[in-house]
Formats: structure tokens, C-alpha cells, sequence
């Protein structure tokens, strides 16, 4: 296979419009990194100011991404992940957590930000035993990315699928759910899909924050209920304890009774 990986080019840096924030950025801001602009750690505060938990959601969603990456290496036993909308690179990052646990695992990231694509070294290191790689594309052109994925893991073998604060970025629900059954259709049985996002019904004052960000001229986010969060893993055999508040998704032990946060998420496997 090949292990070949895409690198920016100085016409890609110069996409990145560093007058308008952008959710990638704001996310790591609130997840404490630095790669971000005046203008994202701006809005990040407006949100904050608004609703102060959404530091507690953003914190929380990439705890459950390792948690749900440590039981797929540990308890699944799957070596191969398919990470779509993965953001910029901070800790705790799916590849790092995968191969500490199994260094021959191999990580195909997709995203479309040219921000993170100038960051494409960094996510790009691998152990010697596995591979990680990065593609250019959009989550709305699942075919475009299951050929390029190709070329770096075996889709013939039990692959997992990552779409962590990604769906919410595609407006329509039934096209949501269109894209994960493209894409889970193609991995074979035994592949695992993980999906978590920021949802409806749980919280007001983070919809009336969302809702401000959405009108804000920013790449809207859309929340959504819990009951169509759900729906994404319909023909999928869920694994306990099911859809739930990320933080309650398998706590780790001793941490208490975890609060309920308004980022729901899953993971299930195909049978």
C-alpha cells in the first residue's frame, strides 16, 4: 500500500483567511492549544461568555475520542482507523493513542481546513511499524475519500470510523446519515463506527450560544436531538452503555458519577 502523504503547498497556506474565525481553530483554543488567530480566540471568549461549559464539552468530547480509541485497540482489537474531520493536532491525538497501545495500528486523517493541512507534518508521524496519513477532502465526498483512504489501509480488514464534532457541520440529517451508511457500507464486518456531537435538548443557554455562533457569519454548526444522533448507528450493534453523554461513555474507574454534558456520542460495531 502506499504510505504516501499529502504535504501543503505555499497556494494552500495562502487559503487560510485569518479575518474570519473558524471552528477548528476556536476548537483548539478551547482545548488549549495555540494554533489559532486574535480573531478565533475572540469569538472563542464571545461563546464563553455566553456559555462558559463549552470549554467542559470540547475537553470532554476529546476524552471520550481516547477512550473510544483505547477500547477499539484494547477490547475490539482493531488496527486500523479512518478519522474524518480530525481538526488540528493537539494531545491525545487518535494516531498517538492507537499506537502507543498497538504500534503496528495505521490512521488515515481527513479534513478540509487549510490550516490543518499546514499542519500535516506534525499529524504525520508514525510509528515505524504502522502508517499514518492525511487527505484533502470533505466529508460530503465520501467516495473521493474511501479511494484515497485505500492507499494507506486495507479496507478489507475491520477498520474503525471516527467522526467526532464533524456531522454537525452538514446541515441535513437524512444527507448526515447518508454519508455514515456510504461510508460504514464499505467497511466490512467487524469495523466499528464511533460518532459524537454537540446536541439539542439538553441545555438552552449552549443552543442560544450555538445559535449566536451560527448567525455569527462563522461555518454554522448544527446541534442536534439526541434520537437523531442515535439514528447513525441504526443497522449497527452498539456498544454499551450506547448513546450517552461523552462523559459518561465508560468513565474511567474512580472518576465518580461524571455531569451530564450537551455532547452526546457512541460507538458501535457492524456486524
Amino acid at each position: 500500500m502506499d504510505d504516501a502523504v499529502t504535504t501543503p503547498e505555499p497556494a494552500e497556506r495562502q487559503k487560510i483567511d485569518t479575518s474570519v474565525p473558524h471552528s477548528a481553530r476556536i476548537w483548539n483554543y478551547w482545548l488549549g492549544g495555540k494554533d489559532n488567530y486574535p480573531v478565533d480566540e475572540a469569538a472563542g471568549d464571545a461563546y464563553t461568555d455566553v456559555f462558559p461549559g463549552i470549554v467542559t464539552i470540547a475537553r470532554s468530547s476529546r476524552a471520550f475520542l481516547r477512550r473510544t480509541i483505547t477500547y477499539l485497540v484494547s477490547e475490539a482489537g482493531v488496527r486500523q482507523f479512518l478519522d474524518i474531520g480530525t481538526g488540528l493536532p493537539t494531545a491525545q491525538n487518535t494516531h498517538e493513542v492507537a499506537q502507543r497501545l498497538a504500534p503496528e495500528a495505521r490512521i488515515v486523517y481527513v479534513d478540509n481546513d487549510p490550516m490543518v493541512l499546514t499542519h500535516a507534518r506534525a499529524l504525520l508521524t508514525s510509528t515505524e511499524e504502522g502508517a499514518t496519513a492525511y487527505i484533502d477532502a470533505d466529508v460530503t465526498d465520501p467516495d473521493r475519500i474511501l479511494e484515497a483512504a485505500a492507499r494507506t489501509l486495507d479496507l478489507g480488514r475491520p477498520t474503525a470510523l471516527i467522526l467526532s464534532n464533524i456531522l454537525g457541520h452538514v446541515a441535513d440529517h437524512d444527507q448526515a446519515r447518508s454519508i455514515v451508511t456510504r461510508l460504514m457500507d464499505a467497511l466490512p464486518s467487524g469495523s466499528h463506527l464511533s460518532v459524537n456531537d454537540g446536541s439539542r435538548g439538553i441545555d438552552p443557554v449552549f443552543e442560544q450560544a450555538q445559535d449566536a455562533y451560527n448567525n455569527s457569519g462563522a461555518v454554522p454548526y448544527n446541534l442536534r436531538g439526541v434520537d437523531e444522533i442515535t439514528a447513525f448507528f441504526d443497522g449497527l450493534e452498539l456498544v454499551e452503555p450506547g448513546v450517552v453523554p461523552v462523559t459518561r461513555w465508560r468513565p474511567e474507574p474512580g472518576s465518580g458519577t461524571p455531569e451530564v454534558v450537551a455532547e452526546h456520542g457512541g460507538l458501535a460495531r457492524k456486524p
